[in-house]
């Protein structure tokens, strides 16, 4: 009988595509056993002809080595999430692991409980969590210490007890508040994503590099990660004197940011400089190109994964690592008038 092209093959059908038993193509596939390589190429043929897969649940309870890796994050779609999963996933494959990935809806107890239910309910060799926001915080707390997991942050602080890969967006915002400066603006006002940690991340980049100028800080105007947020926030700054300088805490906000102030016939650069954050691949195309903060999330959830595979294979938990962002300067920044 030919095999159901609808089902995935199971290890029955290359044993009878073989002609050999179940328990040889088991035997032959883990190598707990020595065969012939008449009857190996046998089983290999059969594999390929019908594009077997190994159950990797099946595999781990066969060798006892778990060969799976779960991603917890509240997102994946924003640009920074989805990038740092592309990372993870390419490396993870590169290493032999199969990814899960399971999506926290809220940092409400019982969305925490059901996610980490979910991922510990398979034969994990570790976790990576993305811990960009409080859900991703309240996630990695709620996880067992008993599994290796490494998290992926923002906002770079002291060791703990969990390893972490960081961006320092705290620079970040240093770099391009100090760029700000330089040009002659005489201070810098700040739309900020919402923060995980007070005096951390890009945010407090942004306020170190005023206090060291010997420049007050102006109130901080509060958004999401949305460019809708960012139209909001730039109606409110059009309404201000003095604004000719605005770091965004992401280019999606400085997008929302310049199309407010153009509306209010702010003209960027000319009026006000506009700053964003992450350097997506639409900043450079945007109009006037986008003065960014570039951070590599790919190499990040590369990073991740390396920590995590290094504290498998040695038994040793590994020590954090430091990612750090570049200021890309394009043509929406430019001297004060």
């Amino acid at each position: 009988m030919e095999h159901n092209s609808h089902q995935p093959p199971v290890l029955a059908d290359v044993a009878r595509i073989a002609g050999v038993s179940v328990s040889t193509v088991s035997r032959t596939l883990t190598g707990r056993t020595p065969v012939s390589p008449d009857l190996r190429a046998k089983v290999e043929s059969a594999v390929a002809q019908l594009g077997y897969r190994p159950n990797a649940a099946a595999q781990a309870l066969v060798s006892g080595r778990r060969s799976t890796i779960a991603i917890l994050a509240r997102n994946t779609l924003r640009y920074g999430y989805a990038a740092t999963l592309q990372g993870v996933e390419e490396s993870a494959r590169a290493a032999g692991f199969t990814v899960t990935i399971a999506v926290v809806e809220s940092d409400a107890p019982a969305d925490i409980s059901a996610a980490v239910g979910l991922v510990l309910s398979q034969p994990l060799a570790g976790a990576i969590v993305i811990e960009f926001d409080a859900v991703g915080v309240a996630t990695l707390e709620a996880l067992p210490m008993s599994l290796p997991v490494v998290a992926v942050a923002g906002a770079l602080r002291p060791s703990g007890p969990r390893p972490h890969v960081f961006l320092d967006d705290e620079t970040g915002g240093r770099l391009a508040t100090e760029h700000l400066l330089g040009l002659g603006h005489r201070t810098v006002h700040h739309v900020a994503i919402p923060a995980t940690r007070a005096r951390s991340g890009r945010s407090w980049g942004w306020r170190q590099a005023l206090r060291a100028a010997g420049v007050d800080a102006p109130a901080v105007v509060r958004a999401g990660y949305d460019p809708s947020s960012g139209y909001t926030a730039g109606l409110a700054l059009a309404r201000l004197r003095g604004v000719t300088a605005v770091l965004c805490g992401n280019d999606e906000i400085a997008i929302g940011v310049t199309r407010a102030l153009r509306e209010q016939g702010r003209r960027v650069p000319e009026d006000v400089s506009v700053v964003g954050f992450d350097d997506q691949p639409f900043a450079e195309m945007w109009a006037p190109p986008l003065t960014t903060v570039a951070q590599d999330f790919t190499e990040l959830g590369r990073r991740a994964v390396s920590l995590l595979t290094s504290w498998l294979d040695s038994g040793e938990k590994p020590t954090d690592w430091v990612g750090q962002p570049s200021l890309v300067v394009r043509e929406s920044t430019a001297p004060p008038r």
